[in-house]
């Protein structure tokens, strides 16, 4: 019998860093169901469809740089097909299949292992929709977890990264989903046997509201349509607990980012251009 993938070990940096569990805000609805793959777990809300947080271990010196190949999204068998969102949600629309484990972060190890982990990164509870028009503040998203293995104080390349959609009561529904208009992402990691943690937000709004219009109304989006931009910003990790309902454990007090005296955790959140402006 096949062994049951490890998911997401919660020891991996030497320091604890448990998978989120719902604080019990957002109501009984809000029940999840964890599943495990290779490297990585996700903690699947039924009631939505979409995962309400990934977890990933990293190791920076032993990834195995893996072509992407079209392996193609599948259902997880684990779960009933009305508990994930499926191909229909994505078909013949402007969404793509958002990675919230990014498909390269859990692809380390022997190859074996790693050809694994990149398939696992392709299970619809590792999906989440995101407009599909490419640009800078997206791709810098896109970049986070490498930027952070590069430039962090760290323990022999360490990370574990914590990524989700915001799942709020009234985001815009669609094909039978409440479609998400942001997400978030925790990047932690070791120093001196010490956590240390940064938060991120990253706003699809303006282009979902642009989206959504043209599904109500029948048009198509124009060639040279601008259609706004993502907006990514860092922010401290205890609004992203305030925001989601999910408890993040240790990881709101190993905060990189201050939030000086006398102001609120929303005042101190930083919009991003560029890498360096991130504090770590």
């Amino acid at each position: 019998m096949e062994a049951e993938p490890l998911g997401c070990d919660p020891a991996f940096l030497g320091v604890p860093v448990p998978l989120p569990t719902h604080a019990g805000a957002a109501g009984a609805g809000s029940a999840t169901v964890e599943l495990t793959y290779t490297h990585f777990s996700v903690v699947l809300r039924p009631d939505r469809r979409l995962a309400a947080a990934t977890a990933v271990n990293i190791d920076g010196d032993r990834l195995v740089p893996l072509e992407r190949e079209d392996v193609g999204w599948r259902l997880d068998g684990r779960v009933g097909r009305g508990d994930q969102a499926g191909a229909a949600l994505y078909t013949d629309n402007e969404f793509d299949r958002g990675h919230l484990v990014r498909r390269l972060d859990p692809v380390w190890g022997d190859m074996a292992t790693a050809v694994t982990a990149n398939d696992d990164t392709f299970r619809y509870p590792n999906a989440a929709p995101q407009v599909a028009v490419f640009n800078q503040s997206k791709e810098l998203w896109v970049g986070l977890e490498d930027h952070v293995l590069e430039h962090a104080d760290r323990t022999d390349a360490l990370l574990t990264v914590l990524t989700g959609p915001v799942l709020l009561d009234d985001d815009p529904p669609y094909r039978d989903v409440l479609l998400p208009r942001r997400f978030w992402k925790v990047a932690a990691w070791a120093h001196d046997g010490e956590l240390r943690a940064t938060g991120y937000l990253l706003d699809q709004s303006e282009l979902l509201d642009a989206v959504l219009e043209r599904e109500r109304v029948g048009t198509a989006r124009g060639v040279d349509e601008e259609l706004g931009a993502y907006r990514t910003f860092q922010v401290p990790i205890t609004t992203i607990a305030e925001e989601t309902g999910l408890d993040l454990g240790p990881l709101p007090a190993a905060d990189r980012l201050p939030v000086p005296r006398g102001t609120t955790p929303r005042e101190a959140r930083l919009e991003l251009s560029s890498y360096e402006e991130i504090v770590l």
